[in-house]
């Protein structure tokens, strides 16, 4: 369940970056903007974790500058956030895929057993 929410210590761990990482890229990119109580604390909505998402893609992913990741959020932000979507998309199917392959090959293993077995006892 979304909450409307979240605090800086909890979207840094959704993401294992430090807070201050966070702290930077608030600084740097006008489009990431926490709500702030009258004691400075941040309150991060899924509007703000999806613009962190989409930095990250820039920064970590897209290897870009800091300076290049503003500048193609800037340009099309929108186009952007589609691609990081369908790479998220992508790689979590590539991760079933790949637990669907190991299943298999488990299942492989233990028929060809079952076949060793059977032909050991015909030859008896």
């Amino acid at each position: 369940m979304d909450r409307l929410y979240y605090s800086i210590a909890e979207v840094a761990q959704m993401f294992n970056v430090n807070h201050s990482l966070l702290r930077f890229w608030e600084k740097e990119f006008e489009c990431l903007t926490p709500k702030k109580n009258s004691k400075g604390t941040r309150f991060y909505t899924q509007e703000d974790i999806e613009t962190i998402k989409t930095i990250r893609y820039l920064l970590k992913d897209q290897k870009l500058t800091v300076s290049g990741a503003k500048q193609r959020l800037k340009n099309n932000k929108n186009d952007i956030e589609r691609k990081r979507k369908i790479v998220e998309k992508l790689k979590t199917m590539r991760t079933e895929l790949v637990a669907i392959r190991k299943e298999l090959n488990q299942e492989d293993a233990i028929q060809t057993e079952l076949v060793d077995l059977t032909n050991k006892n015909d030859i008896r």
